[in-house]
């Protein structure tokens, strides 16, 4: 298969997983969240390479789940204890990201960690970095390691989607008729984070905050029902991915950068064209309402 194929396969693979849980942290205003693990599991990914001497992926997605799950409840604690949701945000936000970016320039500045990688990534190495499993031909390491987490998160959405659905539209209800809301909200913040650690190396945390809300926001706009808006936000992810990739070898650019630039463009484009949600259409939607309540 050839280079720019494996490139926008792994960045849809992106856009698919992370598109698919945002539209969860969408629906429970939590989007800023996604930001905060997206940068805070840097810290993970850190302490287990200092702990396990290992840039083994398994070691890099139990750091990062452990340092997600924390920082959710850090923020959580925060919150109950009387601080602002999105000021708890930024506190735990900065302050674990500030922890990891020390670890690495004292601890790791001589392996394949480094800030600017963190950040931006460079999904154009993915095609170099072969594996080979039993009877199948190499595959890129990160292609197995995102449709390994899609495959996880897809079980555990299908396991618990009644209860994705309920705590996400009324957490009180779902309380009143013995879901386990904290228990889903962990879990929801376990898949996060290891979504994103899942495409940190290759893309970078950019891309990843981008995907996790944008194909999300979007999809809001254009439906009510739950189950379309997961299939439209894994589409605007993955049309974000595909078009970004030509972007970038059109303007001579970094590749992650503008496919998170590409997947804004499509929001906006949602933001002003929706039928129903967007500026346009509410403008048609209020002239004709008007137009109706002064026909004689």
């Amino acid at each position: 298969m050839s280079y720019e194929i494996w490139i926008i396969i792994v960045a849809s693979l992106v856009g698919i997983t992370c598109g698919v849980i945002g539209c969860f942290l969408i629906l429970r205003k939590l989007a800023m969240l996604a930001d905060a693990i997206s940068h805070t599991v840097l810290l993970g990914i850190v302490l287990a390479f200092l702990i396990s001497q290992s840039m083994n992926g398994i070691y890099m997605l139990i750091g990062a789940a452990i340092v997600g799950l924390f920082t959710a409840m850090l923020i959580q604690f925060l919150n109950h204890k009387g601080i602002q949701e999105d000021a708890s945000i930024g506190v735990v936000f900065t302050f674990f990201f500030a922890i990891g970016v020390i670890l690495i320039t004292v601890f790791a500045d001589s392996v394949h960690l480094d800030v600017d990688h963190a950040l931006m990534g460079e999904i154009a190495f993915v095609p170099f970095d072969m594996v080979e499993i039993g009877f199948l031909p190499p595959l890129p390491k990160a292609f197995i390691m995102l449709m390994s987490i899609l495959i996880l998160n897809i079980i555990l959405m299908m396991l618990f989607y009644k209860e994705l659905k309920i705590t996400s539209f009324d957490p009180a209800l779902a309380a009143s008729i013995g879901i386990p809301v904290m228990f889903i909200h962990y879990l929801l913040m376990g898949m996060v984070s290891v979504s994103t650690v899942a495409s940190f190396d290759s893309v970078g945390a950019i891309l990843v905050v981008a995907m996790l809300i944008a194909p999300g926001a979007s999809a809001y706009l254009l439906t009510n029902k739950l189950s379309h808006m997961l299939c439209l936000s894994a589409f605007f992810g993955v049309i974000a991915a595909i078009s970004g990739y030509y972007v970038a070898t059109w303007i001579d650019s970094s590749i992650s950068g503008s496919m998170a630039m590409m997947s804004g463009v499509l929001f906006a484009l949602v933001f002003i064209f929706s039928p129903t949600k967007g500026l346009l259409g509410k403008k048609l939607n209020h002239k004709r309402f008007r137009s109706g309540n002064t026909a004689p």
